[in-house]
């Protein structure tokens, strides 16, 4: 028997995965009482919002893939709020701005996670809108154990709290101090705001649907949409060092709401992997599939070896081309980037050398467009180390440290409810805290390129193209595993070798989260400053030395992190059986599945 550091959870009832413990069992707490895994996530993600609040909020970001005991055809809900209404190109070129800021409010879309999933709640669950935030109102008015890293990550701004970002420094400094780890932490603001929207919802009338969707407007046209509006357009430092002012109004709350879109497939070794449109970075993830087929039997690659190693990087640098020069238009060929003949023709770029260049394809023929900032001074990184504490999700440090990232929920049920979500954005550290509630706005519009006539090009009301990338996958047409990672770019690439080891090489779902990971940092990043690293590869040291000798001498550069850095990798499955089983990554010691 292969060692793990936690069995792989085995059962019938239910099943839960996230990126913090309490989130689990909060959502565990639910299945006991009744709920579906509808209710159960929309619970996790609320109490998430309190427990990691360093890492997601309720101004941030929400994409979700489902499918339900009726109808197992994935669907997406999309919780990512666009560009608001004032949000031009020219409107930030001529604060002299050559990138969106990476934090404060000029980098805010307008907030998408809160009504995303109360739109969950409403469409899928079954339990009340009281019945299903009472854990996150709890832990918010209570406290709860604050995570060592949010401590670390208040410190880290604390003297931007102190001397600019006041209202932040209101809720989250104690005489100036940043608060302990391991300390009970209360977000009272938080608490009351939610309590105050639960009243509202029920205000709406006696029934769930009409209590889900009063409590939908109150956040998007009441008292929320107000304090927001008041606030969001003060001025305050940003990445940049200067101060600006942020574009978010209460007319673009009122104006948006969360949606369901049909999931972007890839039928592949007899399974449907299902992802987000390429508003999000999903797809990537189906051409790599892809190209990996062209290349032979995916069955076969050894993960552990520098073959395998520099084949996934080299198809990854591929496809992370391709997302740069045709994701986020809304018009993308998709037809064409995920056929059989473009992954064969794309694969056929993959020599055994390293390719330090950036070569996206030109599918239906369609000549690519590149921003200049990728293909100018801002393709290297030379010189441009990020010491900005406020900014995006960073590659991962080699002791596996991180700066604002994700997190994720996969719950799966005994009647075969299946919920794979990536909350995210809205991180403490994004942007200055709106007074009276609790909570900041995102960052996701450093997502945007200030050049004209690129696929991600800024534009009002436009969805940032963002790394966040729930999977969903069925097996011979019945659903069969949910997953997913925190980790910007790396997402996709961590969830490739969960998928490959589970679906392919037939390992458990524990065995695979816990076998060492890598990625690659060779193809644009998404994060401000926008640096990539020509034939930067980061592998976990437990590969081995012969590995990373091997891999630099194919012409990669080899940076060896930590032998439990890379990875947050969640996951549950559901046999046709009836036979519920989930996994969850334990570096980091703080994910963790639960279930019976």
């Amino acid at each position: 028997m292969t060692f793990t550091t936690r069995p792989t959870l085995q059962g019938t009832f239910g099943m839960v995965s996230s990126t913090h413990w309490i989130a689990s069992q909060s959502a565990m707490g639910v299945l006991e009482r009744g709920g579906n895994a509808f209710d159960a996530a929309v619970c996790a993600g609320f109490v998430l919002q309190v427990v990691e609040p360093h890492l997601n909020g309720p101004g941030g970001d929400l994409p979700a893939i489902v499918v339900t005991a009726e109808d197992p055809t994935p669907r997406v809900l999309c919780g990512q709020g666009p560009a608001p209404a004032a949000a031009t190109i020219a409107r930030y070129t001529g604060e002299g701005l050559t990138l969106v800021p990476g934090s404060g409010p000029l980098a805010a879309t307008v907030p998408g996670a809160f009504d995303a999933w109360l739109l969950m709640l409403r469409d899928h669950g079954t339990q009340s809108l009281r019945e299903v935030l009472e854990p996150a109102i709890g832990y918010a008015r209570y406290g709860h154990p604050l995570l060592a890293q949010v401590s670390a990550t208040v410190e880290s701004v604390r003297h931007l709290f102190t001397g600019d970002w006041t209202t932040s420094a209101q809720l989250w400094l104690h005489g100036g101090e940043a608060p302990k780890a391991g300390a009970l932490f209360r977000n009272t603001a938080w608490a009351d705001t939610l309590t105050r929207i639960v009243a509202e919802g029920e205000a709406g009338g006696s029934d769930r649907v009409t209590q889900v969707d009063a409590a939908r407007r109150a956040w998007s046209q009441g008292f929320v949409a107000e304090a927001v509006d008041a606030f969001s357009r003060k001025p305050f430092r940003d990445s940049s060092g200067e101060r600006h002012g942020g574009l978010v109004t209460g007319a673009d709350l009122a104006g948006w709401e969360g949606t369901w879109e049909p999931a972007t497939t890839l039928e592949w070794q007899g399974h449907t992997v299902a992802k987000t449109g390429p508003w999000g970075q999903g797809p990537a993830l189906l051409q790599v599939l892809g190209m990996l087929d062209a290349l032979g039997d995916p069955a076969e690659l050894d993960l552990l070896s520098a073959n395998g190693i520099h084949t996934v990087v080299e198809t990854f640098n591929l496809a992370g081309a391709d997302r740069e020069a045709w994701y986020g238009s809304g018009e993308e060929p998709m037809a064409a980037l995920l056929s059989a003949e473009y992954a064969r023709e794309r694969a056929g770029l993959v020599s055994d050398r390293a390719d330090l260049g950036i070569h996206p394809g030109r599918p239906d023929g369609r000549m690519p467009r590149l921003p200049s900032w990728v293909l100018g001074s801002g393709a290297s990184g030379a010189g441009r180390a990020v010491v900005d504490a406020t900014i995006g999700e960073p590659t991962v440090a080699a002791s596996g440290a991180t700066r604002g990232d994700t997190c994720h929920v996969d719950v799966v049920d005994a009647l075969g409810n299946m919920v794979s979500a990536t909350p995210s954005g809205g991180w403490l550290q994004s942007s200055p805290a709106v007074p009276g509630l609790g909570f900041c706005l995102g960052s996701r519009m450093q997502m945007f390129w200030l050049e004209e006539g690129l696929a991600s090009s800024l534009a009002p009301g436009k969805r940032p193209r963002t790394t966040l990338s729930p999977t969903l996958v069925l097996r011979d047409g019945a659903p069969y595993l949910a997953c997913g990672s925190p980790g910007g770019d790396q997402q996709d690439q961590w969830q490739l070798l969960l998928l490959l080891r589970t679906l392919l090489q037939g390992q458990s779902l524990q065995e695979a989260i816990d076998a060492p990971a890598f990625h690659s940092t060779g193809f644009p990043g998404s994060f401000y400053p926008r640096d990539r690293e020509p034939g930067g590869v980061v592998v976990e040291s437990r590969v081995g030395a012969a590995v990373v000798s091997d891999l630099g001498a194919r012409g990669h550069v080899v940076t060896v992190s930590d032998a439990w850095s890379l990875g947050r990798l969640c996951a549950v499955t559901r046999s046709r059986g009836g036979m519920l089983r989930a996994g969850a990554n334990p570096r980091g010691m703080q994910g963790y599945a639960v279930g019976r």
